[in-house]
């Protein structure tokens, strides 16, 4: 086990530093800066020169990765183009990506399993054709779309709910001001996420439901209820979490979206306003902070994996 885990990590290392140097060198290929703004004056240049020899932003590309790295094995994750510390600010944005896209995550789980078990258990029924319905509306519709229709209905036209931010400057701190702010665009993400494993999961306890060793089971006398929490669900949350791994990028990917759409302050909404500024450090350090989660997310699922199917082990063989 330990052998597995110390080859994954060193893998692990790996990748993230040829993700580093790749996003490294493109994002450097980058026309513009954000230090050429029409209007600045010739002092203004100047002394932004001067900042830029100083803090080694005029060095050549391989020796400001080099520093980069160094920075970064002792965690510093350098200064953004603003000559402040990217430390300073990207943990906080990280932390409301994850408490939004998690959360939205947590409620598509708890209500596709237990609904997706009910489907495949009453295929065709009301609440069948239901979920095929929310799934048409989440396959089809892009995650801005449909946050723009609820943000026009619920905010704009029924006013029940604020439009865009994390909180209302006057109540900042209140943690029932941010749940208010939250709803919106958790429930956009949560209807995207929701369509997708309702289906996977209905339509994975429908195959097992069929296979040959339930049937014999219920020969046996095993009780209904058993056969479908102890065998059906487990055998179906196999795939699941290899499918969620696998899906990480594409629901950060959603939450950038999201975030941009809601105005939430997280690593998406950071992106994208860091991209417009030409602020490279902070999009590399986005980059990497993204990568870190993505692999992570991955080497979790292959040890929860272990834990879900016990024929399955560390190394990847299975039991003779």
């Amino acid at each position: 086990m330990w052998k597995y885990i110390l080859n994954r990590t060193l893998q692990s290392i790996v990748v993230l530093l040829i993700v580093s140097s790749v996003a490294f060198s493109l994002m450097h290929l980058m026309p513009g800066n954000p230090w050429t703004r029409f209007g600045m004056t010739e002092q203004q240049l100047q002394a932004v020169e001067e900042m830029k020899q100083l803090h080694g932003f005029d060095l050549p590309i391989y020796q400001q990765y080099i520093r980069w790295l160094a920075g970064l094995s002792q965690g510093y994750l350098g200064l953004s183009y603003d000559f402040v510390p990217i430390d300073s600010f990207i943990w906080d944005f990280a932390r409301n990506s994850l408490i939004l896209l998690g959360t939205a995550w947590l409620i598509s789980l708890m209500i596709a399993i237990p609904w997706g078990i009910h489907n495949s258990l009453k295929p065709g029924g009301v609440s069948d054709r239901l979920a095929t319905l929310l799934g048409l509306i989440g396959f089809s519709i892009p995650a801005f779309v449909l946050g723009y229709w609820l943000q026009q209905l619920f905010a704009m036209r029924l006013l029940w709910l604020p439009p865009s931010s994390m909180h209302t400057p006057s109540k900042a701190g209140d943690i029932f001001d941010l749940i208010q702010h939250m709803v919106l665009p958790v429930a956009t993400l949560t209807l995207g996420m929701l369509a997708y494993y309702l289906k996977f999961i209905r339509n994975g306890m429908l195959e097992v439901l069929e296979s040959p060793y339930l049937i014999t089971a219920r020969a046996k006398g095993a009780s209904e209820r058993r056969v479908i929490y102890r065998h059906a669900l487990k055998n179906t949350l196999i795939p699941i979490i290899t499918l969620i791994a696998i899906d990480i990028p594409a629901l950060i990917g959603g939450s950038a979206v999201v975030e941009n759409v809601f105005h939430w302050e997280g690593l998406g909404f950071l992106m994208l306003t860091s991209a417009l500024q030409r602020d490279l450090p902070v999009l590399i350090a986005i980059i990497l902070i993204l990568s870190i989660f993505i692999i992570a997310a991955n080497w979790l699922a292959d040890v929860l994996y272990t834990l879900v199917d016990p024929r399955v082990r560390l190394t990847g063989k299975k039991r003779s």
